[in-house]
This record gives structure tokens, C-alpha cells and sequence, in this order.
């Protein structure tokens, strides 16, 4: 879970790991996002959109750049709900897009769901 915003975050570890049974794994930032993702290799990685410094399409672009988490899904978390903004990010390679705020107890079963794990 890559966020900028620590209640973001805490909300979506225990919603991850309390609801859905998940060992989650959060980062602040992008490039600390990359960092973990490399370390881990993490079965998903949700990403914020909007983030100071390294944004989300851009850390998803360092993410699609390493052979290491190349393959990794990515499911990006984002507050912009409108059809234009949510066209740009249709083009991107990810696996899904979750508006934000997001439903803590749904939020397991709905990236199991974009990803075909159910």
C-alpha cells in the first residue's frame, strides 16, 4: 500500500489485514514504494494516484521499468472520479482503479475481485 496520507494508509492496512486476512506491507511515498516492492515482490501493489514528488504514474512506471516487479498488479487508489480524469488513467497498465475514499470493509474482497482471485 503506497499512500502519502497516514490515515489513508492505516485504514487500508486494517481493513487489508484485520478484514481480509492480508500481511500488509505500507509505504509513504513512491520511491519508497519502489523500494519495498523490490524488496518484497509483493503479490499487489495499491497506489495512490496523487503523491508529492514521485506521483503514481510515475512510481508505477519505475515499478513496469524493473525486471524484479515488472509483473506485479497494480491497483491504483485515486480521489479523481471524473470521466476525464478517470479516462487518463484507464490508459495506464494497472489492473484497476479504486475511488477514493474506499469502503474498508469491502476493499479486500474488491481487489480480489479485479485481480480474479475469487
Amino acid at each position: 500500500m503506497v499512500d502519502d496520507d497516514d490515515s489513508i494508509r492505516e485504514v487500508a492496512e486494517v481493513a487489508l489485514g484485520l478484514v481480509g486476512g492480508w500481511d500488509v506491507t505500507t509505504a509513504s511515498s513512491g520511491a519508497d514504494g519502489v523500494e519495498r516492492a523490490r524488496e518484497l515482490v509483493p503479490d499487489v501493489v495499491l497506489l495512490d494516484v496523487m503523491m508529492p514528488g514521485m506521483d503514481g504514474p510515475t512510481t508505477l512506471s519505475h515499478l513496469r521499468a524493473d525486471p524484479l516487479t515488472q509483473e506485479v498488479p497494480v491497483i491504483l487508489l485515486t480521489a479523481k472520479v471524473r470521466p476525464g480524469e478517470r479516462r487518463e488513467l484507464d490508459g495506464l497498465d494497472v489492473s484497476g482503479i479504486i475511488g477514493k475514499p474506499f469502503d474498508p470493509m469491502t476493499l479486500a474482497s474488491e481487489v480480489s475481485e479485479m485481480l480474479g482471485w475469487v
